[in-house]
């Protein structure tokens, strides 16, 4: 009897929400509203035949603070969503939502998402990391992972890739809109 020595690669896939939705919904890819997005059929898109050891989703947790219907709708708009997002295997990382002048800023994701990827090197979870964010305050948390000798690939958009992540990524991809369309859910009509 043969045994085979190679294993497969264990990838962790780190995706910001947040940051996700918002290029998204960007008229360069203008997803369309009410149409909802496969993400098992997106994270076996940038798997390939590796092993998925884990996948997160970081995300700010939306707050009724004013008790208006539209309120309570976006709250159980995203409560929905992330159970489903939990019924598929996903670890939810839950940040806070802020609101400040009108504006509306996510707190906390950026910082669980920097200290997961570090964790998930120095514990040796994955031997690649799939970074899904643009967002370069994650770049010092990027640099540590590629210090432990793993890899990383950078997933971004077409319209708004991140050079400044790209430079660090062993592998990029750039996602059109072609590409999104893909990953849309059927519905029925």
């Amino acid at each position: 009897m043969e045994y085979s020595t190679s294993k497969k690669e264990k990838v962790a896939v780190y995706i910001d929400g947040n940051n996700f939705y918002k290029y998204l919904k960007n008229k360069e890819i203008n997803f369309p509203k009410g149409v909802k997005f496969n993400f098992n059929k997106f994270i076996d898109y940038i798997i390939g035949n590796r092993e998925c050891v884990s996948k997160r989703y970081y995300v700010g947790i939306a707050r009724n603070l004013d008790g208006t219907d539209k309120s309570k709708q976006i709250v159980a708009g995203q409560q929905k969503f992330v159970s489903k997002m939990e019924r598929d295997g996903f670890i939810i990382k839950r940040g806070r939502v802020m609101y400040d002048k009108g504006k509306i800023r996510e707190k906390g994701t950026d910082v669980k998402m920097a200290v997961d990827l570090i964790i998930g090197a120095v514990d040796n979870i994955y031997d690649t990391a799939v970074l899904v964010s643009s967002d370069t305050d994650l770049i010092p948390a990027i640099k540590y992972v590629k210090y432990k000798q793993k890899k990383l690939e950078y997933v971004g958009f077409s319209h708004a890739p991140s050079f400044g992540i790209q430079k660090y990524a062993n592998f990029t991809i750039i996602l059109r809109q072609d590409d999104i369309e893909k990953f849309k859910e059927k519905t029925l009509l």
